[in-house]
């Protein structure tokens, strides 16, 4: 079915008649030279890493690689700011913007971000503490980034993020193919993408699978959060989340709609912190025929891989930090980090995925040591991405002993 969104034209040409016409009489007014700055910085990762996927032992199964390095600006002119980043992944042979917006804050209570910027969704910044995430991440709905706009408004013990999105943020090329646009595999955060049969990944279709020309367009955000406080740092943030939007199919010049919602939960008490979240999602999708599909394509850093179009996602996060005096480490932060992929599919088998390690904290470095486990999970097995579909019926525990050291500036 067509979304119509004539409703939503009214709310989002207000927010835009506000910030045009109301910024520069801001700026003029407040805007002051002494405040302008310009900041720049990055990080270089590394990975050092084995693992155990049930295949036959082999020198590959550990390896030492360059994750990632990045470069960062920060910076504001006449109260107008900008924060922008864009990351380099030798080891996926890809490249592309992680960030990159420009902000202005009306008071100090109320934000406005236009640009490639996060959406507001979940537990933020992370739903996680560890270096690979929570299951949402892994079908767009952890630390995504894309193009729109964010209104942030911020008052006493509660706060409020409305924002809308034209598309997903722009790929860089991905294993060699020149795959610029909002289309592309290449990427920091999963967003659904076409899988046409002409471009170097679309090997993943299978034997008379039809192709899915869709893309991700128009949507619209809501997040509320309520923060109670108990003093001496201790707090419980309360909030719930909303997401819709469109996914139109080129091939055959339909759109259809695309729908999450979360309950989420970030208390500190004490040296513990916690993260709990209930997350729905669900893709109504169809294919390059017309027909409905109970999966869509999703990709980042490179190849794509099928996730089910509906499904509850339950995750929850304990970290207990503990300062110490160890040369040059200052601070251990343990951590468990649990995510179980419900699938409503019935012939779809369930996913699952746990996280168990510890960040040590020196200075500007920050070194992960993770033991990454999980049963039908897209990145642990030997079969890249044929988890979060219709996976296995009789999966094997995957596991994954990752060090990630990390400087950064």
């Amino acid at each position: 079915m067509d979304i119509n969104y004539t409703r939503f034209r009214g709310i989002i040409a207000g927010i835009l008649v506000l910030g045009i016409c109301y910024m520069p009489m801001q700026i003029m007014a407040q805007a002051d030279e002494s405040d302008d700055y310009m900041e720049v910085g990055g990080a270089v990762r590394f990975n050092l890493f084995h693992e155990d996927y049930g295949a036959a032992a082999s020198p590959n199964n550990t390896q030492f690689t360059l994750d990632t390095w990045r470069i960062n600006f920060r910076g504001q002119s006449s109260g107008v700011g900008i924060n922008f980043e864009y990351r380099f992944y030798p080891t996926f042979n890809t490249h592309f913007i992680k960030q990159g917006w420009l902000d202005y804050n009306f008071s100090d209570q109320t934000e406005l971000q236009v640009g490639i910027t996060q959406v507001p969704f979940g537990n933020l910044q992370y739903n996680s503490h560890n270096w690979w995430f929570q299951g949402p991440y892994y079908v767009g709905l952890e630390d995504d980034h894309d193009m729109g706009f964010k209104l942030t408004y911020q008052n006493d013990n509660w706060d409020l993020m409305a924002a809308y999105f034209v598309q997903p943020e722009p790929a860089g090329p991905a294993y060699g193919s020149a795959a610029f646009g909002f289309g592309g595999s290449g990427r920091y955060s999963y967003d659904i993408i076409p899988i046409t049969g002409n471009k170097p990944w679309d090997y993943v279709l299978g034997n008379n699978e039809t192709p899915q020309s869709n893309y991700e367009k128009n949507q619209f955000n809501l997040r509320y959060t309520y923060n109670f406080d108990y003093g001496n740092g201790n707090n419980t943030r309360l909030g719930a989340s909303a997401q819709y939007g469109g996914i139109y199919n080129s091939a055959v010049d339909e759109t259809n709609s695309s729908t999450a919602f979360a309950t989420h939960l970030d208390g500190n008490y004490g040296n513990f912190n916690v993260k709990a979240q209930y997350t729905y999602m669900n893709h109504d999708a169809v294919n390059d025929a017309g027909n409905s599909v109970d999966y869509v394509y999703m990709a980042a850093y490179g190849d794509p891989y099928a996730v089910a179009s509906e499904m509850n996602i339950y995750t929850l996060g304990i970290a207990y930090s503990y300062d110490v005096d160890f040369g040059p480490v200052t601070n251990l932060n343990f951590y468990d980090n649990y995510t179980y992929f419900d699938k409503s599919n019935d012939v779809f088998n369930n996913s699952h995925q746990n996280v168990l390690g510890v960040m040590a904290s020196a200075g500007n470095i920050f070194i992960y040591f993770d033991i990454a486990s999980g049963y039908n999970h897209p990145w642990l097995t030997n079969s890249f991405g044929s988890g979060l579909a219709n996976g296995s019926s009789d999966p094997r525990l995957n596991t994954r002993f990752n060090i990630n050291i990390g400087y950064y500036f």
